[in-house]
């Protein structure tokens, strides 16, 4: 892509990063957002790959004000029971890319898949149960 003219001053932007800081429900964070950025007048321009970064913090924080997992703890979980990210989103749910992306950030871990993690980190053998389950119904489909 070539350098972009910035749409408010006509003036060349350049690519670069700057802090920007995120809030959310009295929670906040302070991100390095990439992106194009006039000189002139402050005006920014951010790819899908640029809003990534903000979006993942975004996730962070709402994560930490609704009381859901974090990434690094979802992992943790996992690895604990011994699952890949495939078997964990078949067998725990979301499905088989689901847990790729709540590790990473990409995706924010709803309340049900939440709560199943917390009581498998407790009760890893009741793991079993939702296998058994899992199994069952792949059968009868």
């Amino acid at each position: 892509m070539a350098d972009p003219v910035c749409p408010e001053s006509g003036h060349p932007m350049n690519r670069g990063i700057r802090p920007v800081t995120l809030s959310y429900k009295g929670l906040s964070a302070n991100v390095e957002m990439p992106g194009w950025y006039c000189k002139h007048c402050g005006e920014s321009i951010h790819s899908g790959k640029d809003m990534a970064v903000s979006d993942k913090a975004l996730n962070r924080l709402k994560a930490e004000a609704e009381g859901l997992l974090l990434p690094e703890t979802v992992r943790r979980i996992r690895k604990r029971l011994k699952l890949t990210q495939k078997e964990a989103g078949r067998i725990i749910g979301g499905g088989p890319n689901a847990f790729q992306k709540y590790e990473t950030g990409e995706t924010l871990v709803s309340k049900a898949i939440t709560s199943a993690l917390i009581l498998l980190d407790k009760n890893p053998e009741d793991l079993e149960v939702l296998k058994s389950r899992a199994i069952d119904h792949h059968a009868a489909v």
